[in-house]
């Protein structure tokens, strides 16, 4: 097997025009195709994350929470790199995202924070 890359990264939520506005507004990811599919009452958001990587949007009626976080079976969060952590950092608290002190990773001596998404969904920012 010869794996490229990662493709894609799906999330699902529980307030669709909710997620849509903070990933395409507070994050500033390009909308690539949006589609509601009626047979499943659900919207699918393909968002752009820079030029490399996709964010699947899914919208569902009544999704179970996350158990937990973020040690929860499945994937803990989803991390973004970021050139510099305190303009990045400045700019959520900015657009009312609250956001945990910035640390630094032991192993790598590199900056990261964590904040969540409308429905808690774990997200970081570690500074390249």
């Amino acid at each position: 097997m010869n794996i490229n890359k990662i493709h894609h990264v799906a999330i699902i939520c529980s307030n669709y025009d909710l997620s849509k506005t903070f990933y395409t507004k507070t994050l500033g990811f390009k909308v690539l195709a949006e589609v509601f599919r009626e047979e499943r009452n659900s919207y699918k958001l393909d968002l752009m994350v820079n030029d490399t990587y996709q964010i699947e949007l899914f919208s569902f009626p009544n999704p179970p929470e996350r158990p937990t976080t973020p040690e929860a079976v499945g994937l803990r969060h989803l991390a973004f790199e970021v050139s510099n952590i305190d303009e990045a950092v400045k700019e959520l608290i900015q657009k009312g995202v609250a956001v945990e002190p910035i640390r630094v990773d032991p192993h790598t001596d590199k900056k990261f924070t964590f904040f969540k998404d409308p429905d808690g969904l774990p997200l970081e920012l570690y500074e390249a």
